[in-house]
């Protein structure tokens, strides 16, 4: 499908291309001026959205089926209700440990090392990741291999066996990634950031070297006994397959997996703080700095028009307001945008810049004033037009796979969004009106709840320091 449609865009282009030239031609010897590319009129392009079908087993196991028969390719994922928002204080870090030994670990029936030789003797490819909240398992395998595949994912799901040898090792590797985030400015700034923002709610904590040595085996073993049952999986099988032999096969290999279990705590929504500017030093040549608020969540109808409105701010790249200002005409940050992080319940709103040390606090003074001026001035039409053409274009290349077809659908789910969210989508985001984004505007983006935080050295310090007064001085957490 992928192919299917690089090819029809391919050939438009050429097609696009071939006429530009021909009417170039015509218009220079008559002597008329071409039009702009963006006074351009062509008729609209209709998407529609293609849906795969939904299963519900009986044992409580969701599956989304789309069929691809491209290629002899099989892609199954499953995503798991779990995550870092889940880690038990005092042993962060558990479910990233518990994700990389869950693939690494082995099963009841085979070992960590004869997983890895299956998969490599039919070029399969199995991964295991940990966001903040939500698992993922995924394999990505040859059709003739299915069955070997399901085997080892089956398995993977509901017989880990958590080898020893294999969580020393995860547990060292996650050691010395922490020893070495002191070395990635960018990095180190995002995470302290990242604590500060959220204060005491689980968002805000991240593993250490004592949190991650505080993680045994026997917690491995909880983490999957709380979280992996029927009822907290869905399941996405694409690829060259029918819909009715992959609900034949995902039966045959979890069917008849019967644990019923919900024992465990939905993390609570972190709350809004008092607005505050906080300085991590480093003894670094350039600046980070990040000014960041609370914003609205997925489920919320202002979530459309803030996304617009954050795109024209700082996500829209060469044409956002901040990268202007800051950086082409400024020319005062290497680095610089927004960005805006939709959780089901909340979001997160960061205008950002990256700076050397001398021009910190007039970066800062630049951000906040950017931010400020769409909390004062309404959007002018054109800007508007830009952005929400920007945003609905870019949508329909969330589906140039059935992977990312089943996927979009399946997650809309997990999030517990509309069922017609996607469909929607579209056009929500084309009826923005300016006024909304000025009205969300004022509702989110207050600078008495605007969290800033700096990285950078004492000469940055001081500098914020006589410019803003009151800052508060922070130590990395590890």
């Amino acid at each position: 499908m992928n192919n299917l449609i690089s090819r029809i865009i391919l050939i438009s282009l050429l097609l696009l291309c071939q006429a530009f030239g021909a009417t170039a031609h015509a218009a220079e010897r008559i002597g008329v001026p071409l039009p702009k590319p963006d006074e351009l009129k062509y008729r609209p392009i209709h998407f529609a959205l293609p849906q795969a079908e939904r299963v519900l087993l009986d044992n409580g196991i969701i599956i989304y089926v789309f069929a691809d028969r491209e290629l002899p390719l099989l892609n199954i994922s499953a995503v798991i209700r779990t995550g870092y928002n889940y880690d038990p204080a005092g042993k962060e870090g558990l479910a990233e440990i518990a994700g990389a030994v869950l693939r690494t670990g082995g099963t009841e029936t085979l070992s960590g090392n004869a997983v890895d030789d299956a998969l490599d003797f039919f070029a399969g490819s199995l991964h295991v990741s940990m966001n903040r909240d939500s698992g993922s398992i995924s394999l990505s395998i040859l059709k003739k291999d299915l069955d070997e595949g399901l085997n080892i994912f089956s398995q993977i799901i509901t017989k880990p066996v958590f080898e020893e040898s294999k969580l020393k090792l995860a547990t060292d590797l996650k050691i010395e990634e922490l020893r070495r985030i002191a070395d990635d400015p960018k990095k180190l700034a995002f995470r302290e950031f990242t604590r500060v923002f959220f204060g005491n709610n689980p968002a805000g904590r991240f593993p250490s070297t004592s949190s991650v040595n505080n993680i045994k085996r026997d917690d491995l073993f909880e983490f999957h006994r709380r979280f992996f049952f029927p009822e907290n999986i869905i399941i996405s099988v694409t690829g060259d397959i029918s819909n009715e032999e992959a609900i034949t096969k995902i039966k045959q290999y979890l069917g008849s997996w019967n644990v019923s279990r919900n024992n465990y705590a939905i993390p609570p929504i972190p709350v809004k703080q008092k607005g505050r500017i906080y300085f991590l030093s480093k003894n670094t040549p350039q600046s980070i700095v990040i000014c960041a608020n609370f914003a609205p969540g997925k489920k919320e109808p202002d979530a459309y028009p803030f996304e617009v409105l954050d795109f024209i701010l700082g996500s829209g790249g060469f044409k956002s307001r901040i990268f202007q200002e800051i950086r082409n005409s400024r020319g005062l940050a290497y680095s610089t945008g927004s960005f805006y992080t939709k959780r089901t319940e909340y979001g997160v709103f960061g205008a950002y810049a990256m700076t050397e040390s001398d021009s910190t606090a007039k970066v800062l003074s630049l951000l906040r004033s950017i931010v400020e001026d769409a909390r004062i001035r309404s959007v002018d039409k054109k800007e508007l037009e830009w952005a929400t053409k920007s945003i609905t274009n870019n949508f329909i290349f969330s589906f140039q796979s059935a992977d990312q077809i089943a996927r979009q659908q399946l997650m809309i789910e997990y999030d517990e969004l509309p069922p017609d969210y996607l469909a929607t989508y579209r056009d929500k985001i084309a009826e923005v009106q300016p006024e909304e984004m000025k009205r969300v505007a004022l509702k989110y983006l207050s600078p008495d709840e605007t969290v800033i935080f700096i990285l950078g050295n004492d000469k940055a310090y001081k500098q914020v320091i006589a410019s803003f007064g009151n800052v508060s001085r922070i130590e990395s957490s590890e």
